[in-house]
């Protein structure tokens, strides 16, 4: 008589594969065609981020508030690099951001902690990437568990939250009780 006892039910099912999504790419956009290219890009079924941050803008006979792209010139997509001819083709769009001809990838870290951010309510301000100041990690607060760059402006603590690969920038107002070092 042979036994099973000793049989793992794990051992008969097939290997489970699991498929990781596309990484994001960095489009670099013909000046002011960032909503243009996100929209071509949805109609062809690929996942795009472009953040915006609410500007007021002024004409001769009114003023309007509009949403301005926080990284202007630039539109975030997720795909496979084997597709690059259709993001390439898409009008507005001037390269895929890339080192020695290959696209370069973001970090999804990077592009998640700018979601984050957009998503909350509190105020934030495009700013030139900073390369001196403290890594910290926000431990309280919206955005606990992000990392960034702290700047100190006068008594206010600023984060900065960066995008490296096309060396752009967002900064946040924070308490510096609520960082610490990273």
């Amino acid at each position: 008589m042979v036994s099973d006892l000793g049989a793992s039910p794990l051992t008969t099912l097939a290997p489970a594969t699991a498929v990781e999504p596309a990484p994001w790419y960095a489009l670099w956009t013909r000046s002011r065609h960032e909503q243009v290219v996100r929209e071509q890009l949805e109609r062809k079924e690929i996942e795009t981020f472009l953040p915006t941050i609410n500007k007021w803008s002024r004409w001769k006979d009114r003023r309007k508030q509009i949403a301005w792209p926080l990284f202007p010139g630039y539109c975030f997509a997720r795909f496979d690099v084997a597709a690059r001819l259709g993001v390439l083709r898409c009008t507005g769009v001037v390269n895929i951001v890339s080192f020695d001809g290959e696209p370069a990838p973001i970090a999804p870290a990077e592009l998640e902690n700018i979601r984050r951010l957009v998503d909350t309510d509190l105020q934030y301000d495009p700013c030139p990437l900073i390369h001196e100041g403290m890594m910290v990690e926000v431990v309280h607060g919206a955005l606990k568990g992000v990392v960034g760059r702290l700047v100190r402006k006068g008594s206010h603590a600023r984060l900065v939250l960066s995008v490296d690969l096309i060396g752009q920038a967002v900064s946040v107002e924070v308490d510096a009780a609520d960082v610490k070092a990273y």
